[in-house]
């Protein structure tokens, strides 16, 4: 299906390509056109809620102490680390189950053993 789909898609191009060619296009242009012809579709679905920048930021008040956000907790919880970073305003609002998925996918992405060697 895939092979039936880009080969659809440059057969579809290939009268655009050749009159451009025949137009003297510059090579430029020929090329800009070759890579709209490549370029994939836009995929359906929503953009993304939450920027890298704000999920970088969530994980990182998720490493401090809770009792430095004034948290008489000894350790967050997702609803904590929600209104955490809802009151400091990195994000308008979130659910404490994204909070979750932030932070499982931030430890699926650590290093097995430390960086640095012990001294």
């Amino acid at each position: 299906m895939t092979v039936r789909l880009w080969r659809n898609r440059w057969n579809g191009a290939v009268p655009t390509l050749l009159q451009a060619q025949k137009d003297n296009a510059s090579e430029q242009q020929l090329l800009a056109l070759i890579e709209d012809v490549l370029n994939d579709d836009d995929r359906p679905g929503t953009p993304p809620t939450f920027s890298p920048e704000q999920i970088v930021q969530i994980i990182a008040v998720a490493c401090e102490p809770p009792e430095k956000s004034g948290r008489p907790i000894s350790h967050w919880t997702h609803r904590e680390l929600a209104d955490e970073v809802v009151k400091r305003k990195i994000v308008a609002d979130i659910h404490p189950t994204t909070v979750g998925l932030f932070l499982k996918r931030g430890q699926l992405a650590a290093a097995p053993q430390p960086l640095l060697a012990e001294l």
